[in-house]
């Protein structure tokens, strides 16, 4: 963990992601809510956390459970004069302390594998409002009969991963409408987040370069990256932005 929130610290996301997908997100949803409390979860650093900022004339409570990570969006929230309209908590996403029925729009970015998206569905629905919009955005499979090596990389670093019906199938399931989805463009995946941490990864096999178990971890990483690379046609993120039936 140490070393992982080190490769991570410093770099503008946590996961793939970028301000325009966020936009378009948002602007989908826009005419559905007005002034809207926004719980974000899993927030990292926050550039989606900002970029919600600028959309909405509500609010947003902004959690996470890395400290550090908190840290660095409460300077942003300060040095924008944010502070307003984003509050910033620590917050267990596997037990959140929020009453049912809270928010109005619930938003989590490259978050919910963390729960796996069915049960993070399933859990956070509660916090909803009647009418409640839920946005995340999730590792799919967008092409049919992927090849082996990245269908054996993520069945083993990620076996929930779906295909967009089948995600949306659990969605409607569990009580949700699908107002739309939309794939991630490949650059949403380099800019903020594998390109400054591949640059981390190269400079850390020098710094760990004695460190047996450290390496094994960072070539972990880069192995992800290149799969990508090579096989981006196939899977990538996709934002499900649904509403409480």
């Amino acid at each position: 963990m140490n070393l992982f929130y080190e490769l991570h610290k410093d770099i503008p996301r946590e996961g793939p992601g970028n301000n325009e997908s966020t936009r378009k997100a948002f602007e989908m949803i826009r005419n559905r809510v007005t002034k809207p409390e926004i719980l974000d979860i899993g927030c990292g650093p926050g550039m989606q956390t900002i970029e919600l900022a600028s959309l909405t004339d509500g609010t947003i409570l902004a959690t996470d459970i890395n400290e550090g990570f908190l840290e660095v969006l409460q300077n942003k929230v300060q040095e924008l004069e944010l502070t307003d309209k984003v509050t910033v908590k620590k917050a267990n996403m596997r037990s959140l302390p929020y009453a049912e029925g809270q928010f109005d729009v619930i938003w989590a970015e490259g978050t919910i594998f963390i729960l796996g998206f069915e049960k993070g569905l399933k859990e956070w629905r509660k916090f909803l409002k009647n009418n409640g919009i839920l946005v995340a955005s999730e590792l799919s499979w967008i092409k049919k009969n992927p090849p082996k090596e990245p269908l054996e990389f993520w069945y083993k670093a990620y076996p929930e991963v779906g295909t967009v019906e089948e995600n949306i199938k659990k969605a409607e399931n569990l009580g949700y409408e699908v107002i739309t989805t939309f794939v991630l463009p490949e650059e949403g995946w380099w800019e903020h987040y594998y390109r400054p941490l591949e640059s981390k990864i190269i400079s850390f096999r020098e710094k760990y370069k004695n460190d047996v178990d450290a390496l094994t971890i960072l070539e972990e990483f880069q192995t992800e990256i290149d799969l990508y690379r090579n096989y981006s046609e196939y899977y990538g993120y996709v934002f499900y932005i649904l509403q409480k039936k």
